[in-house]
């Protein structure tokens, strides 16, 4: 065992901060989103030691006032992308190489940098580049990427002070817990900050070297995050940002033989097609690539007849609509029993009608705008052709305008159908459709809910009966990698709900967990033997006396 494993600094989950009006976090907030509205930034890729910009560049706006410019970010090509896999591989072996402890701080010191200094600026870029309002950036672009960095510190210490027990008999055995041969490809999504920064912070941690493409639409505030990386002590080219198309990324990635990982978070389809590509390269590998992927999710909420009608609606309401139903665990298709319809119905559109939509420099705003242009005409179109099906009625919301900003008001839709496409398939915008069941069919109604979407990252049952909570428990434990009883199914906390889904929604390595911290190393065992054997014989060579 290593010296000073058990003297890292507990982690305890970042505590959320309010930014109720008057409070002096809101007055910095509201202070910082006018100064970042105020100015263009002019975003380079990070690639080694340069900050590279090639000119190509691509205008930033928020997405609830897309005729605003906050800067431009230049974009990159093929030969970027080499480039960043060579400085990668050039900072690897003094990476590696560093005593974790050296790590570890780098890592503390990015989550103190946040906590303090840089908590208005990462969260205001937050609010202003993915349309967030203040508390869920706080929770996201605050809260959970100081938690990651905090906590995986601690799951790295305790990672390597696993050893063998000792062996005794001159025979000593340890393990090492070796970083990835190669370059570990972060690929992330745009819908949180903790993620994009996670992801490739994760795996370097344990010592190895990052090729980072954040998407497009987060590239805001992946600029913010690059900025404390950098301010921690990050040495040059163990995390590269570069901003490339993502088939282009992948052409160069995906064959290169040094290729030993991808941490992924984005859609099923694109992963899907992702590890495709690498089986087809498998032989141009040096080792077999680790692939760890969260992909998205049609989760469900399911409510027993003993349920509080009150604690349902709110239950939906938020897990459906906050951040504009842009989480992979966002609540998408609810079962609601025929006894608490009415008044889960009531208790919904009381609350959707008190709820104001608009941007998010206005405090007051619950709703904000989905992401771009083409998030809007996907999630748009969804309802408009649900205004046209038979057997689908919507009751709440159904409109949306994108002059101003890409917003789409809260929809609720209810079918009579449970398999319609709503049910099924993944919108990723502010759409929930409910189902009502006879009260009397809670088990054929668990049944139906883990048969009819691909997906299995989170689900919720409310119930007030043990039993209904435990036969649910039961029948749903493949639905659902993330299960929450009494809850909405949203808001995983890192520590406490490490998040990831199977099925179609991922790998399930658990974000958030030493599980995840796994993949990004390799281990090998040493047995050290003092005194060595000089004699081929066993005793059992010997022969038996006459």
């Amino acid at each position: 065992m290593l010296k000073g494993f058990f003297n890292v600094p507990a982690p305890v989950n970042e505590p959320v901060k309010s930014y109720a009006p008057g409070s002096p976090e809101r007055k910095e907030l509201q202070a910082m989103l006018a100064e970042l509205r105020s100015k263009e930034v002019d975003v380079p890729m990070y690639i080694g030691s340069e900050e590279v910009r090639t000119g190509n560049k691509h205008p930033m706006s928020p997405p609830h006032d897309h005729q605003h410019i906050l800067g431009y970010f230049h974009e990159g090509d093929a030969s970027h992308v080499e480039q960043a896999i060579n400085a990668a591989l050039g900072a690897k072996e003094a990476w590696e190489n560093l005593a974790w402890e050296q790590r570890a701080a780098i890592f503390i010191k990015a989550a103190e940098l946040i906590a303090g200094p840089y908590r208005a600026k990462i969260n205001a870029a937050t609010m202003l580049g993915q349309s967030k309002n203040a508390f869920q950036a706080e929770i996201d672009s605050a809260c959970e990427i100081i938690d990651f960095l905090s906590f995986n510190v601690k799951y790295m210490t305790e990672i390597y002070s696993q050893q063998p027990p000792v062996s005794g008999g001159g025979v000593w055995n340890r393990v090492e817990q070796r970083p990835l041969e190669g370059f570990v490809f972060a690929l992330t999504p745009f819908n949180f900050t903790a993620i994009a920064g996670n992801l490739p912070a994760s795996a370097a941690m344990m010592g190895n070297t990052i090729v980072w493409k954040p998407a497009y639409t987060q590239i805001y505030s992946a600029n913010i995050l690059m900025e404390v990386f950098k301010e921690a002590g990050v040495p040059d080219g163990v995390i590269n940002l570069i901003y490339v198309d993502g088939p282009v990324a992948g052409e160069v990635i995906f064959k290169h033989p040094d290729f030993a990982g991808i941490h992924f978070t984005g859609s099923t389809g694109v992963f899907q097609h992702i590890w495709k590509t690498i089986g087809e390269n498998i032989n141009s590998y040096k080792s077999y690539p680790r692939i760890v992927g969260e992909t998205g999710g049609k989760d469900f909420v399911v409510a027993h007849k003993s349920a509080d009608a009150k604690a349902v609606a709110t239950g939906l309401v938020r897990g459906a609509f906050e951040f504009q139903g842009q989480k992979c665990s966002a609540a998408s298709r609810a079962y609601i029993p025929s006894n608490l319809w009415e008044d889960v119905k009531k208790y919904m559109l009381e609350d959707l009608a008190s709820m104001k939509m608009g941007g998010t420099e206005d405090f007051t705003n619950f709703v904000n705008a989905v992401i771009d242009e083409k998030a809007f005409d996907k999630i748009s179109g969804y309802i408009a052709r649900a205004k046209e099906a038979e057997g689908v009625e919507v009751i709440a919301g159904g409109n949306f305008d994108k002059s101003k900003g890409y917003f789409i008001e809260p929809t609720v839709l209810v079918v009579q159908d449970p398999m319609y496409t709503t049910m099924q398939e993944e919108i990723f915008g502010p759409v929930l459709t409910i189902y009502v069941y006879d009260a009397e069919n809670f088990e054929q109604t668990l049944e139906l809910v883990d048969q009819t979407s691909p997906y299995a990252l989170t689900g919720a049952i409310f119930s007030q009966d043990r039993y209904a909570i435990e036969l649910a428990t039961t029948k749903l434990r493949n639905a659902a990698g993330n299960f929450y009883i009494n809850d909405k199914p949203t808001g995983a906390v890192v520590g406490q709900q490490p998040f990831g889904g199977a099925r179609a929604s991922g790998t399930n390595d658990k974000a958030g967990s030493m599980i995840n911290l796994l993949r990004w190393v390799s281990p090998r065992t040493i047995k050290e033997t003092f005194v060595s054997p000089k004699d081929y014989r066993y005793p059992f060579l010997g022969e038996d006396k006459k």
